[in-house]
């Protein structure tokens, strides 16, 4: 909203509210499941929490929950943050420096243009890449029950598991590779210096210069 339509009004707080109750209500669904058919059993004398779901035809019922799962925090996402960023580059890109510029403040601002699109793709890839082996897992599971009896399951389940946690981790990474150079310019040491002027003396006054 800021950039595409920065004189339109935000969301106002009721507004704001009600979004994030909407997120939170969504996501207690999605998670009751697990949490309702959830129990503790004893595998080789260690204690173990799993998810013990009802037997139906064909695990239809679980292939069906694992669909929606998957639609809602994976491909909906996806689909959000791609649209958001196009529009977001589009505009950016349509928008021309203002008043007659040189050539370099223009090739500066084409720069700048191509190094939000390169931000804009490898964190929508990264998100895409760091959730969809973690989704395979489940919906893989569903077809061969047999994977999850295999020795080393729960190491690949971890494994999978912290990759999707860990996605978001890599955002501020892409910016700051992406953008190192505007992040020196902010931790640059200030060059300017004070001189004293000529003030009379014990005023305290001081001069700031480049």
């Amino acid at each position: 909203m800021a950039i595409v339509h920065p004189f339109q009004p935000r969301l106002s707080a009721p507004g704001t509210r009600a979004v994030i109750a909407g997120i939170w209500l969504v996501a207690l669904a999605l998670a009751f499941p697990q949490c309702f058919y959830s129990t503790i059993t004893m595998d080789e004398g260690a204690t173990k929490c799993v998810v013990a779901w009802p037997e139906d035809s064909g695990g239809k019922t679980l292939l069906l929950y694992h669909l929606v799962v998957i639609a809602l925090i994976y491909f909906l996402p996806l689909v959000v943050m791609f649209v958001a960023y196009s529009v977001i580059g589009l505009t950016l890109w349509r928008r021309s420096v203002p008043g007659h510029q040189a050539h370099g403040a223009n090739l500066r601002h084409l720069q700048a243009k191509k190094k939000f699109v390169k931000t804009m793709v490898l964190v929508v890839v990264t998100f895409a890449i760091c959730w969809l082996p973690y989704h395979l897992y489940f919906i893989l599971g569903t077809f061969q029950e047999d994977i999850y009896c295999h020795k080393f399951i729960q190491q690949v389940y971890l494994a999978l598991f912290w990759l999707a946690m860990s996605s978001t981790m890599y955002n501020p990474i892409i910016y700051c590779c992406l953008n190192h150079r505007d992040i020196q310019t902010i931790h640059k040491p200030n060059r300017a210096f004070v001189a004293q002027t000529s003030y009379p003396p014990g005023t305290g006054q001081k001069e700031v210069r480049d």
